[in-house]
């Protein structure tokens, strides 16, 4: 198994353990190895939003769907953490972001 797989599947352990720091860390190590890997930065967004971490789990979200455009769940998933991110802050901005993002899946899915 690539390095950079193996980096994923131990910081999904430690995520499903609870041990969110040290996921984020592993998720890291693993997007270092390949900038690419869309995997890390999609769980990344999970991670960080669930540490309050809002802008970066943003930042994650919106990677996975530079990376992977034309897959609608990207988008949903997208849509989810915006959903969050406004849980989170009360931002009423991450609404519109959110409904923007899930457009683009439902157009995707057509």
């Amino acid at each position: 198994m690539e390095k950079k797989h193996s980096l994923y599947d131990a910081g999904d352990k430690l995520k499903d353990e609870g041990k969110l720091e040290e996921a984020v860390d592993k998720y890291l190590a693993a997007i270092e190895e390949d900038p690419k890997f869309a995997l890390p930065h999609s769980a990344l967004a999970v991670v960080y939003g669930r540490l309050n971490r809002h802008e970066e789990a943003v930042k994650h979200a919106r990677q996975v769907c530079e990376l992977e455009p034309n897959d609608p769940f990207s988008y949903t998933a997208m849509s989810v953490t915006y959903q969050r991110a406004f849980a989170g802050t009360g931002d009423q901005a991450y609404i519109q972001l959110a409904e923007e993002a899930m457009e683009r899946a439902r157009m995707l899915q057509s």
